[in-house]
């Protein structure tokens, strides 16, 4: 494409889901792969475990009760490590001490979209670096409040808003409506809120997708139904 084409991505994921973490580097390197679209980047939340209580579970046997092979579980990590090194990420999951309920996380995220696309994408690499590089607990308000302050919002705010009940409705809604749209895992790309690509696509096959959907943008050919939830 010669000229700018312009999109939105909503980038369905959890700051605890590593493959999360792993397919938001990748699509910072993809967005450089498609130089010639200009895309929005919107994040929206997902939690894989809406039943962890506030003050969260002791990681070790949390992690045990939910994958009783400990082999397959030493094997995913050491998978996600090596995947991780590649895309700049230092995972450490020794380091994880509490596995955290993240709907305050998820609404420090929505608060900082207000902010600005690009605080809120570093709010969320800010979430995701504290849990799986520095076995932060990402969901003690103190550590969602520095989080907030390390990545450029107005950490007074927080600091207020997260006592109270501030957007707790609005982002279980938005996990409602993304489990109504078919996504049941995570990440997951919705372009233009009609076409889904879900799972960490390597940075290749996301610009590929970004460019051809751009493209079609561009010349009037989307679909004026959105069809996220058949992809």
């Amino acid at each position: 494409m010669s000229e700018t084409s312009s999109i939105t991505i909503d980038v369905v994921s959890d700051v605890v889901c590593p493959w999360c973490f792993v397919g938001h580097k990748r699509l910072e390197r993809a967005l450089k792969l498609a130089p010639d679209v200009e895309a929005e980047i919107r994040w929206r939340p997902f939690q894989l475990d809406p039943t962890i209580p506030p003050e969260g579970k002791e990681r070790k046997a949390y992690m045990a009760a939910k994958f009783p092979n400990q082999e397959q579980l030493r094997q995913s990590h050491a998978q996600l490590r090596s995947l991780g090194e590649a895309e700049g990420i230092s995972f450490d999951f020794d380091a994880i001490a509490v596995s955290p309920n993240t709907l305050d996380a998820h609404r420090v995220i929505r608060w900082a979209g207000t902010a600005g696309e690009a605080v809120q994408s570093r709010v969320a690499d800010e979430l995701f670096s504290r849990y799986f590089e520095r076995g932060e607990n990402t969901g003690d308000r103190a550590v969602l409040i520095d989080a907030a302050k390390a990545a450029g919002m107005d950490a007074a705010v927080v600091e207020t808003l997260l006592p109270t009940d501030t957007d707790v409705e609005a982002v279980k809604a938005e996990i409602t409506t993304a489990s109504r749209m078919g996504i049941t895992g995570v990440p997951c790309f919705v372009i233009e809120s009609r076409y889904a690509l879900m799972g960490a696509q390597d940075a290749e096959t996301l610009a590929d997708a970004i460019r051809q959907i751009a493209g079609a943008k561009a010349r009037g050919e989307l679909d004026d139904e959105p069809e996220a939830a058949k992809h």
